[in-house]
């Protein structure tokens, strides 16, 4: 699919990925892009900045009555969603032990969130029978989250939920892509909101490239989109030998442990 002359939606696009998403859909000449936040400043001046191409629209995705009516009211101004991306998402640290409400909260905007939003706008693009759906999700959910337990399962839920999309609704015109980046330099990455993640920074990218493959990747219709080509190989390893992959990953959490000490 071509960007230009489509109504897009980017969740989460007050910062980091969905800004540079937003910013992105509007070079490429989108009719419109709705730029939807719960940060409603930051997310009132990326749609600013992009121009009249642009609404923001408030939002807070892990509560199905706000998604919906982010769907019903980017229809009213402007005719049809074409493409919904599903970008919005959290961080948190911990494993069995953590808190249960920050295991909610994982679950309701990893997870929830893209069930809402495929629900809200998924009636109307089998009616026209085109449409897609861009769902950010992360390498997590090919690999796994070293230091946040809530992160690794979400996201592996969250990559289930898009490959079902794809099966189901691919011909019914509805595309469907899973971006799965590995570190990008966003505040999730740079302000360390969960432990374990500090070793990706080294290969950490540009939100504004990760847009551009995204791009790329869409005009190819593409359902696993890797900013980072090395994923792909994790990946085949993980397929390939799996107590190998856990081996070696039992390794990166051990010199992960000695670059960030407990206590």
């Amino acid at each position: 699919m071509q960007i230009q002359g489509k109504v897009v939606v980017v969740t989460g696009g007050a910062n980091g990925i969905g800004r540079a998403l937003c910013q992105r859909f509007a070079k490429e000449g989108a009719k419109a892009v709705v730029v939807s936040d719960i940060d409603k400043d930051q997310g009132a001046q990326v749609a600013k900045e992009i121009g009249p191409a642009s609404a923001f629209i408030p939002c807070n995705v892990a509560k199905e009555a706000e998604a919906q009516a982010l769907v019903e009211e980017t229809t009213r101004k402007f005719g049809q969603v074409d493409i919904f991306c599903s970008n919005a998402g959290i961080g948190v640290a911990g494993g069995p032990e953590a808190p249960d409400i920050d295991w909610q909260r994982s679950w309701e905007v990893n997870v929830m969130a893209h069930v809402y939003t495929a629900r809200a706008v998924l009636p109307q693009m089998l009616a026209r029978k085109e449409g897609y759906l861009v769902q950010t999700i992360s390498a997590a959910g090919l690999l796994t989250q070293i230091g946040s337990a809530p992160y690794a399962v979400t996201k592996h839920a969250a990559l289930g939920f898009a490959e079902w999309l794809a099966i189901t609704y691919g011909d019914q015109g509805v595309r469907v892509s899973a971006l799965c980046p590995q570190g990008v330099r966003t505040n999730m990455l740079l302000k360390a909101e969960f432990a374990g993640g500090a070793f990706l920074l080294q290969g950490a990218l540009e939100p504004e490239q990760v847009a551009g493959d995204v791009v790329k990747a869409m005009a190819e219709e593409k359902f696993l989109i890797l900013p980072h080509p090395e994923a792909a190989k994790y990946f085949q390893n993980k397929a390939n030998d799996y107590d190998r992959w856990l081996r070696g990953m039992r390794k990166l959490l051990a010199s992960t442990e000695v670059l960030n000490p407990k206590g």
